[in-house]
């Protein structure tokens, strides 16, 4: 180390008297403060980091007095400096060799788990904390870690006395007043050893808890959505998976215990048909006792057609990034930085190391790169390994190499990594592989993640399962999309955070996760939020009041919006007071599925004698009076012409008149009768009609509008969508 710190201060000097000088103008410009890392701190004892530092900005400034413009020196953990630089002293410092990183100083405030804030939905937002801690939140997952600082009762009462539930958690497993309810369905016990119940439900409902940070990142303060509510908690998942007979049995027990929300953060490959979906059949029983479902969307995409939470009266959620991203670096020998993705908190001590192809290292000429079980551990041994395979970092682990460099084609997601790696996409990774290539001994350095901000969020991440919806097409899903990326909630500590055999060392008891299965809960809470609000509202009206107030998503893929993120990603202080909401009942759903299954199914599932008589009806499913619009237009055919009739309930002000406002660049005509919607009394409905007319369209094509109504005060917003298939 002593002798790298010297060749860096060699080279530093030698770049000083390479470097010419800036203007005389460049003193008159604008300064700003920036950080310039230099990684970690050379173990040469004659090194002087602030001489280092001064030195350096001689070297690319024209100021008479280059200390001054130094701000601070980081020199007792790392190596670094913070200075007032211009924009093109930035750029000279940022391509130096021997710099990690330039980036500007921004200012930060006390941190939560971020995806709460970046909603707008602060600490210090406007709340019934007596009627909060009388809603109950069904997590259906894979159990809960009691002892978790989230779900302490401090400060609690008893619980609601609308609570019928037990708590059946097993040996050693105790209830509290905030969560006062558990069972399970597999093994023995209804505590959580895999993690995944522990974070979803800490998420939607739990304590507010600081510090908090996972080995430093994220550092902030934890919280769920309506930390005043209580938890009850359905254990249906362990590491080999999920029981269906287990799932619907938690339906079964959490419509009866009186939850007033269930998040349920399971889906499936593909989506069956309805009655023969578990989640589809629980969430349906709970609508008709007045509990709204929150599914995850699935995490199959980027494909189409992957989405398997597809029913109309289950709330079905995208993921979707915050405007804070982790990322990790790797300096390669030629001095070129890049950025990769991953949750990376291993460190290589500012040492480089070799580097070795995957398909160098194998085992046998059977073996593929990095597959389970191909590495030799003799060629690994002491060298980072660089695999195409993207989970390659876990081979890597398993045979003992020090690090690992892998190819992703999810670049805009860091997970946990179980030794020093990062991913690439293909093409950075393509340099890498071209840097290997050009060399006789190629090294690098992979440094730890850091947290910087990501101005492109929300944007909906790569793995997010997409619609049309296979079995409804004119019913569009996902239906909204929230935080899953990069989120940091409680944490079962006995659970491994990676899936590497060897990585059982590592325990916390808050971990970053990312997921559908993370932008569940975020939507059950702001549900819960809304109850609070309004407890006598349908599960129909909670959902139509989440869709119609979403907010706009930045669309970085070439797919369909809408069948990324349905209406949109939640705001829940907007949600909370919509102006008018599309109601969706119990009968309405009977009419939809007389459409599409025969009478005898349908009257199982309904209790009715006979739910599909002339009398009673059928209703297309794109008549289903829902807060989005869907047809669907043979491809071949001239001309279109769809027709929506829908009916909204006001809820926001008694004496309101609503315009109708399209917002299209389709260059379909849309029409809107009436075009005004006059209203005297709350929770008067009034229905209108909206047609879609447009020439012929190719097979996959699609066209897509929004349908706003206003009055002044509420903006109403629902995604209007016609596609060919």
């Amino acid at each position: 180390m002593a002798k790298h710190g010297s060749l860096l201060y060699a080279f530093s000097i030698i770049l000083m008297l390479a470097v010419s000088l800036p203007s005389e103008a460049a003193d008159q410009e604008d300064r700003k403060t920036y950080i310039v890392y230099l990684g970690s701190l050379p173990k040469d004892q004659l090194f002087s980091p602030l001489s280092h530092h001064i030195g350096i900005l001689e070297s690319i400034t024209e100021s008479s007095s280059p200390s001054n413009l130094l701000v601070r020196s980081y020199k007792k953990s790392f190596n670094g400096f913070a200075a007032k630089l211009t924009d093109r002293e930035r750029e000279r410092l940022a391509n130096m060799e021997g710099v990690v990183s330039v980036f500007l100083s921004t200012t930060y405030q006390l941190q939560t788990t971020r995806s709460w804030d970046f909603l707008g939905f602060s600490e210090k937002v406007k709340r019934n904390p007596t009627v909060e801690s009388n809603v109950i939140v069904g997590v259906i997952d894979s159990g809960i870690w009691p002892e978790s600082n989230s779900f302490s009762d401090e400060g609690f009462g008893p619980a609601p006395k609308k609570w019928k539930g037990v708590c059946k958690g097993g040996f050693n497993f105790t209830c509290n007043n905030k969560l006062i309810g558990a069972r399970y369905y597999i093994d023995s016990t209804a505590r959580d050893e895999v993690g995944h119940g522990t974070h979803t439900a800490s998420t939607a409902a739990g304590n507010p808890v600081e510090p908090v940070s996972f080995y430093g990142l994220a550092q902030g303060i934890a919280r769920g959505g309506v930390p005043s509510a209580r938890i009850a908690a359905y254990k249906v998942c362990g590491s080999e998976g999920c029981s269906v007979d287990g799932i619907l049995a938690a339906f079964d027990d959490a419509i009866a215990d009186g939850v007033d929300i269930i998040t349920i953060s399971i889906a499936s490959e593909t989506a069956p048909p309805f009655h023969e979906d578990p989640i589809a059949i629980g969430a349906f029983h709970a609508m008709e006792k007045g509990i709204l479902t929150s599914n995850s969307a699935g995490n199959y995409g980027p494909a189409e057609r992957t989405v398997s939470s597809v029913a109309p009266w289950i709330l079905s959620v995208a993921a979707s990034s915050t405007d804070r991203r982790i990322i990790d670096k790797v300096v390669l020998g030629n001095g070129r930085t890049l950025v990769g993705s991953s949750v990376n908190t291993l460190e290589l001590n500012g040492m480089s190391y070799p580097l070795i192809e995957g398909k160098d290292a194998l085992r046998s000429s059977g073996c593929v790169d990095c597959e389970d079980g191909c590495l030799d551990p003799d060629l690994v041994k002491g060298n980072i390994v660089v695999c195409r395979q993207a989970n390659g970092s876990i081979e890597a682990h398993h045979a003992g190499a020090i690090g690992a460099i892998t190819s992703t084609t999810r670049s805009d997601v860091s997970f946990v990594v179980p030794l020093p790696a990062t991913s690439f996409s293909s093409k950075d990774y393509d340099v890498v592989h071209s840097y290997l290539n050009s060399t006789a001994k190629p090294v690098g350095n992979i440094l730890k993640s850091e947290v910087i901000k990501d101005l492109a969020a929300p944007t909906v991440a790569s793995f997010s399962s997409r619609g049309p919806n296979n079995i409804l097409p004119e019913i569009i899903k996902p239906d909204i999309t929230a935080p899953g990326v990069e989120i940091l909630a409680a944490f079962s500590p006995v659970a491994s955070l990676t899936v590497s055999s060897e990585d059982l060392k590592r325990h916390v008891k808050y971990c970053i996760q990312s997921g559908t299965s993370m932008s569940c809960p975020h939507v059950a809470g702001v549900a819960a939020y809304i109850k609070t609000f309004h407890p006598n509202w349908s599960p129909a009206a909670i959902k139509s009041s989440i869709m119609t107030t979403a907010g706009p998503v930045n669309n970085t893929s070439n797919s369909t919006g809408e069948f990324l993120y349905g209406s949109g990603h939640i705001n829940p202080l907007k949600a909370v007071d919509p102006g008018l909401v599309y109601e969706t009942s119990k009968d309405d759903y009977i009419k939809l599925l007389c459409s599409i299954l025969d009478e005898a199914s349908v009257r199982l599932i309904s209790g009715d004698d006979h739910p599909c008589s002339a009398k009673t009806g059928k209703k297309s499913p794109k008549d289903l009076n829902y807060p989005s619009m869907a047809g669907t237009v043979a491809p071949g055919t001239s001309s279109f012409s769809l027709k929506f009739r829908r009916t909204v309930k006001n809820v926001g002000l008694a004496n309101s008149t609503y315009k109708a406002n399209i917002i299209s660049k389709s260059g379909v005509d849309i029409q809107v009768v009436p075009q005004v919607l006059s209203f005297k009394s709350l929770n008067e409905e009034k229905a209108f009609d909206v047609t879609v007319s447009g020439r012929g369209m190719p097979y996959g094509s699609h066209v897509s509008a929004s349908l706003v109504w206003t009055d002044g005060t509420y903006s109403v917003r629902s995604p209007v969508l016609v596609f060919s298939l």
